[in-house]
């Protein structure tokens, strides 16, 4: 080659020629001919030598338009690849973000939702035996020395029932609201105690305690198939805190954990050892299971649990996952789970993971076939960093928003309230640029709970000072939270898109459904506007 050139590190901004080494060409570039491609020159060839020359030709572009045909037919599958439709669902843990997803493959695509029914019915199974095993906690034989009542620690130490989070969520600036200062939007919770065994045991209790002690040996059965790929999942323990779930079970973002489930090879055959055993597992897990079915409701209907719960204000049936009230049904030889059963499942996603939705039914025959994807996001603090590279080219953004979670803290900090968090999250979202595109969706979901917590006599003004004297009526706090969230969204100039807010009951299937048809027309409205047609 020509002289090579470096930087002269002696010497700065210079420049100092190298001198080839032995035996590397020398070229001098005056002397290339710029002519290309070359003239080759066929005037002296012979006739075998045309036909020899010609075939090569042939053969070359017949191996050209071989490998354009395969460029095209690759680019036709990247498009269909291609997602037509990107939403991401977000929110705090325990929202009803699974929820929403399972909603829109039941009502968008039937035949992969019922196809899966078998996986969730073992998932169901874990639910109702971690209740149980939560339960049988209340069964312990006390140690003996002083027990704490239910209430004397919030009241010595906090004067009260209830404590306000001025110091957690960072004082008057940090109001999501930002127009009332420190005592606007100012949501204050219980404190937590822990669950306290019963001070007596009947006879009874001992015994439904010794028969129904083989299921924690199958909760632990039944997280170790689920969580196959996830050692560091939590343990077969249940949870030690009333407010902590107790049906709690996590599997990673791209997890297979449901391939166990299928028995006819495809795509998981090079797991098909692993699954056969798990499935094996699973089957012996829910002949115990049928076996304890009158045990397990003896214990949930026995009235000294039902009061040591009542003592210790904790409510299991106000969490998703709780099976306790259909144990008779689920428990039962043959169960097959109803689509209202698996809506109700409960199982925490770890990380994120993109859900392929091909539409099958239930709309517009032009959108029939479209390739939907929906992303599914843990809800937990430590994992809401990983949900920024999925911000990029979503078409919307569903936000779902725990409204019965006022009286309520998060899992991962004790000192925040759930509907604070909600809040924070919310206003950090509608500001965020990289959703400045996306259509806004809030769902303020799980009324139902909201509606069951007010009848029973719980205030919401206890829990949200700004409430002040407004009714304790479901209604009433829906129409005040939907304003609350509303001046969030509107607080960002830039925010000229209409949000879209909707009540929702994530666990009734026909109410959300009509939701979904709400959202599929925003969807299609918007389609229509980048496109120019409207």
């Amino acid at each position: 080659m020509a002289s090579q050139i470096r930087l002269n590190r002696r010497t700065s901004g210079q420049l100092q020629k190298i001198r080839p080494s032995r035996g590397t060409p020398q070229i001098n570039l005056e002397d290339i001919n710029f002519h290309w491609p070359p003239v080759e020159d066929f005037s002296n060839e012979t006739p075998a030598q045309r036909e020899e020359r010609l075939e090569r030709e042939r053969e070359a572009k017949r191996i050209n338009d071989e490998i354009d045909t395969q460029l095209e037919i690759e680019k036709t599958e990247h498009r269909k690849r291609r997602p037509d439709i990107r939403i991401i669902l977000l929110g705090q843990a325990e929202s009803g973000k699974s929820t929403i997803l399972r909603n829109f493959q039941l009502k968008y695509a039937p035949t992969a939702f019922h196809a899966e029914a078998e996986a969730w019915r073992t998932v169901i199974d874990l639910n109702l035996v971690r209740s149980v095993t939560f339960l049988l906690s209340l069964l312990e034989e006390r140690a003996s020395g002083g027990v704490r009542g239910s209430g004397s620690s919030t009241d010595s130490n906090n004067g009260g029932n209830n404590f306000g989070l001025s110091n957690a969520v960072g004082g008057p600036s940090s109001s999501p609201a930002g127009d009332g200062g420190a005592g606007d939007m100012r949501p204050i919770s219980p404190l937590d105690g822990k669950l306290v065994p019963l001070s007596r045991l009947t006879d009874d209790l001992r015994r439904l305690r010794v028969k129904l002690s083989p299921l924690r040996n199958i909760e632990a059965s039944l997280v170790r198939v689920i969580s196959h790929d996830n050692p560091q999942q939590v343990g077969g323990g249940s949870a030690a805190l009333p407010s902590e779930r107790a049906f709690e079970v996590s599997v990673r973002s791209n997890s297979r954990w449901k391939s166990i489930f299928r028995r006819n090879g495809g795509p998981d055959a090079a797991i098909s050892k692993a699954s056969t055993q798990g499935y094996e597992e699973l089957q012996n897990a829910r002949h115990v299971i049928e076996a304890c079915r009158e045990d397990i409701i003896a214990l949930w209907n026995h009235p000294a649990v039902q009061a040591g719960l009542a003592e210790q204000s904790v409510s299991l049936e106000f969490q998703s996952g709780f099976f306790l009230d259909a144990v008779d049904r689920i428990a039962a030889p043959g169960y097959q789970p109803s689509p209202a059963d698996i809506l109700k499942a409960r199982i925490q996603t770890m990380g994120v993971e993109e859900h392929p939705l091909r539409m099958e039914m239930g709309v517009a025959s032009m959108e029939r076939g479209q390739l939907w994807s929906i992303i599914d996001v843990g809800g937990s603090r430590s994992l809401r960093a990983a949900w920024l590279p999925y911000f990029d080219d979503v078409n919307m953004l569903l936000f779902i928003a725990p409204v019965s979670a006022f009286n309520q803290t998060l899992t991962e900090d004790r000192n925040v309230n759930r509907l604070w968090d909600s809040f924070l999250l919310w206003k950090s979202l509608c500001v965020h640029k990289l959703l400045k595109k996306a259509t806004f969706v809030l769902l303020l979901n799980k009324y139902d709970l909201l509606e069951a917590k007010l009848r029973s006599g719980i205030q919401f003004r206890q829990f949200v000072t700004s409430y002040k004297d407004r009714p304790n009526r479901t209604e009433s706090v829906l129409e005040y939270l939907k304003e609350k969230f509303s001046s969030i969204y509107q607080q960002d100039p830039d925010n000229i898109r209409s949000l879209h807010v909707h009540v929702t009951c994530a666990t009734n299937s026909k109410s959300t459904s009509i939701v979904l048809a709400r959202i599929r027309e925003v969807i299609s409205t918007d389609s229509f506007k980048r496109a120019n047609l409207l």
